[in-house]
């Protein structure tokens, strides 16, 4: 069978209906608030993207906003101050990502716009009370795991670490972290390509297509960590955190540990 995910786009009121049911058949739901705001009224959209946003992440999928994220940008080259509050307000509500179409499909200003809504992205992304989760604290976890998972956030959150490294092969480690808003960057390094691709859309997560060549897990834990200090990410000092499963096998990470930079490796 493939492994092609399914995105949902939300446009109907009888969606909403049953919306708990779509979410948990679905992979990633894109919130498309111009139809939606045309069955729902204009009045009721922030509430229910803010609702959405909040479901998608306790069930752990993925959430896209969408239409008219930048509008006036078709035309002019800044946007308005109504459209840097409605992007901020997405990130600052948890979205994964924001979605351009008009903008940067027949817009005059598609480097603009996107130089805008990063820059306003990043900007979001520093607001200290997103930065730390308390949902799912007191959650009981059936997978070994998404509990090594929850316990590398919540080390994270309360520990000053740096970055977290997960070793994966389905992407599914990083997508339960990154579930946990911390401000910490979460780099998901996988042999897979298309685990890459899919990796891309998680919230705070930089996938990294590496290749195992060999099983010694204390040789890994240093190639991971020498390749974050080449990309200047940590130095020397820096905790970091690593999850991983067996190297022998596909799937099932069984392992967290916590390593401080300069001990295992020296800066390059």
């Amino acid at each position: 069978g493939g492994h092609a995910a399914i995105v949902a786009k939300i446009e109907r009121a009888e969606a909403l209906v049953d919306i708990e049911n779509i979410v948990a058949a679905t992979d990633v739901i894109m919130v498309a608030r111009g139809d939606l705001g045309v069955e729902m009224g204009d009045a009721a959209l922030p509430p229910i993207q803010k609702r959405l946003i909040s479901l998608a992440r306790q069930k752990n999928h993925i959430t896209i906003i969408a239409t008219q994220m930048m509008e006036s940008m078709i035309e002019n080259p800044i946007p308005t101050r109504a459209e840097v509050f409605d992007v901020a307000n997405a990130v600052l509500d948890g979205t994964d990502a924001v979605m351009l179409s008009g903008e940067t499909a027949v817009g005059k200003n598609p480097i603009k716009t996107l130089a805008a809504v990063d820059r306003v992205c990043l900007q979001a992304e520093q607001e200290r009370e997103i930065r730390v989760s308390r949902h799912r604290i007191d959650s009981h976890f059936e997978r070994i795991d998404e509990a090594i998972a929850m316990a590398a956030m919540y080390t994270a959150n309360h520990l000053d670490v740096k970055a977290i490294v997960a070793l994966t092969d389905s992407g599914a480690t990083p997508l339960w972290m990154s579930r946990i808003s911390s401000g910490i960057p979460i780099f998901a390094l996988t042999r897979h390509q298309k685990t890459v691709q899919r990796l891309t859309l998680y919230r705070g997560v930089y996938p990294l297509q590496i290749a195992v060549e060999h099983n010694d897990h204390a040789l890994m834990n240093k190639e991971m960590v020498s390749e974050l200090l080449r990309r200047g990410v940590v130095s020397d000092g820096d905790i970091v955190i690593i999850t991983k499963g067996d190297l022998e096998t596909q799937g099932s990470t069984n392992a967290l540990k916590i390593v401080t930079v300069g001990n295992m490796v020296e800066p390059v």
